[in-house]
């Protein structure tokens, strides 16, 4: 018995040791390989020489089209060598667009698979609202492409999968880890920079394993597969997935589920990897209730929330920190959505209006049942997501629960309701930060700014976006004077083509009668845009500031 111990072992050939390219080739069927926008295309990314940082000749991405079990498949594999796999501009667009590409495969006949090899820690910070932008694009286009094909995401370490493509992971129809593997929304350094050391040890890997690592996500239900770090295997379970097909309801989707075993959660005292384990959620312990609550007067999402919303009646039974309403605009029922703080939140570390565990699951609850609502009607209601959240939730408790997954199901359900024929807009009134921006706004037809201090758009916070650069403040805040996507303010984000209109307001905290005309206005003509155009995110491409996003899709389309 030894001795054939011995002999598996040695027959093994690790996935993990292997580099991006060589992971998406022992994927392929043999001798099906071909890279699409190889390095020799020399794709580059035009912001990091600007910081003085290498560029790398296929940004860290590589797309390969070939077999996968005699089918047609495209199987896209980040490099963790390079920036931690972070993705920004031309990494993010190949991604994307090969996704988007593989939906009109199979709009067109043509059955592609897609397989996606996350080794990431989400967006690169030297890059930051482009690659954010990116990451949209792509959760749009994996929840497009899994109603004809299952998407299936392999985190196999030793980067893991963190950020804004752990909600994207989270979408996949099946997701694959191995026991090297970490996946959740925010990497330690960032928890423990927003949320302090007691809350979480960014030195202590093996509490971070017991709660975020592969074993521990396949024993809490939050993956699908748990494979040994063998081609072979991999490569098996790849095949037994597909042959599979399409999941009857995909985990992003399972929101009832969640909720109802969330809102039986214990949080007087601090999480345990033991309290997350399958069958399902158990109680767990969390923090003392004792966080600085943002002050009614700066509660802007709430007070546009009842400036447009009016007299109409709450939808009961969601989240109370949660704000959604039925009206008519310009002649067209709308539903209107806003996160706002809650004081009493059962999780402290989502009460001064950060998206968490609860309301991402919430607002997929209250999208999903709009959808269901009109699924035989003709004219269905238009969503107006009114975006003030300063970012994700930060904590133990989320990242044990799956704040990744909770944030997935908000983003699923935005982009399945687009996708259905329901209009969507955002309407940013206040901070559009991070995760929290693409659970709530960032999957809309359009997005419409007020012009105001107050209103941001950002991958992270600047203090927790130098701690992971290793730059000061100051020094992020010059860089942003010559690259546009790192800036905080609201016009360079402008520059990069992905706002439909700014609005210029006298009160954007309390809005005034003049205000609200304003902006009711400018909602009416985003409907009647949306109205007469596709259903994708293809409007947000034609800056130039963004113009390496429509370079890599022309190529891509060129080679595909």
């Amino acid at each position: 018995m030894a001795e054939q111990n011995i002999q598996r072992l040695l027959a093994q050939r690790s996935f993990t040791e292997l580099g991006a390219r060589e992971r998406a080739r022992a994927l392929l069927d043999a001798g099906s390989f071909r890279e699409l926008l190889d390095p020799f295309a020399r794709l580059m990314s035009p912001w990091l020489p600007k910081q003085g940082i290498v560029p790398q000749a296929d940004d860290g991405v590589v797309v390969a089209k070939g077999l996968i079990d005699g089918a047609p498949a495209v199987v896209i594999a980040i490099e963790g060598a390079f920036q931690g796999g972070s993705l920004g501009e031309v990494g993010g667009a190949k991604i994307a667009g090969s996704l988007e590409l593989a939906v009109e495969d199979n709009k067109g006949g043509t059955p592609t698979r897609a397989v996606l090899l996350l080794e990431t820690g989400g967006v690169r910070l030297q890059e930051a609202n482009l690659g954010l932008a990116a990451i949209a694009e792509i959760q749009a286009a994996i929840v497009e492409l899994r109603e004809f094909q299952p998407v299936i995401g392999l985190v196999a370490g030793p980067v893991g999968c963190f950020g804004g493509m752990s909600i994207a992971a989270g979408l996949c129809s099946y997701l694959l880890v191995t026991r090297e593997a970490r996946l959740g929304l925010n990497g330690p350094q960032v928890i423990e920079q927003e949320a302090g050391l007691d809350e979480y040890d960014s030195r202590d890997r093996p509490f971070i394993w017991s709660l975020t690592g592969g074993e521990q996500r396949h024993a809490s239900g939050l993956v699908d597969g748990y494979v040994a770090d063998d081609v072979e295997a991999i490569r098996s379970e790849l095949h037994g997935l597909f042959a599979k097909g399409k999941p009857e309801l995909e985990r992003s989707r399972r929101h009832a589920w969640f909720l109802e075993r969330l809102r039986a959660v214990d949080t007087s005292v601090q999480a345990d990897a033991a309290a997350v384990r399958s069958p399902g959620l158990r109680q767990m312990p969390g923090l003392p209730r004792s966080m600085n609550m943002t002050t009614a007067q700066e509660q802007r999402g709430l007070h546009w929330f009842q400036a447009l919303a009016g007299d109409a009646q709450s939808i009961p039974g969601l989240p109370a920190s949660l704000r959604v309403a039925d009206g008519e605009l310009a002649g067209q029922a709308v539903r209107y959505l806003a996160v706002i703080a809650d004081a009493n939140n059962s999780f402290p570390r989502a009460r001064n209006g950060e998206v968490g565990l609860l309301e991402g699951w919430g607002l997929a609850q209250a999208v999903d049942e709009a959808i269901e609502a009109d699924r035989d009607q003709a004219h269905k209601r238009a969503l107006i997501a009114i975006v003030d959240v300063p970012s994700q939730a930060y904590g133990r408790r989320e990242e044990a629960y799956g704040i990744h997954q909770a944030l997935a199901g908000a983003v699923d359900a935005y982009a399945r309701a687009r996708l259905a024929g329901h209009a969507v807009i955002g309407l940013l009134v206040g901070k559009a930060m991070s995760g929290a921006f693409l659970a709530h706004g960032y999957q809309a037809n359009r997005l419409i700014a007020l012009r105001d201090a107050g209103v941001m758009v950002h991958a992270m916070g600047k203090a927790a976006a130098a701690r992971i650069t290793l730059r000061s403040v100051d020094e992020l805040e010059a860089l942003a004077a010559s690259v546009p996507p790192m800036a905080y303010d609201l016009d360079n984000y402008a520059s990069l083509g992905l706002l439909a209109e700014v609005l210029d307001v006298e009160q954007a905290v309390q809005p005034t009668a003049a205000d609200l005309a304003q902006v009711k206005d400018a909602l009416g003509r985003a409907l009647a845009d949306i109205a007469e155009a596709p259903r994708d995110l293809r409007n947000r491409l034609g800056a130039a500031n963004r113009a390496a996003s429509s370079q890599v899709r022309e190529l891509l389309r060129a080679q595909w």
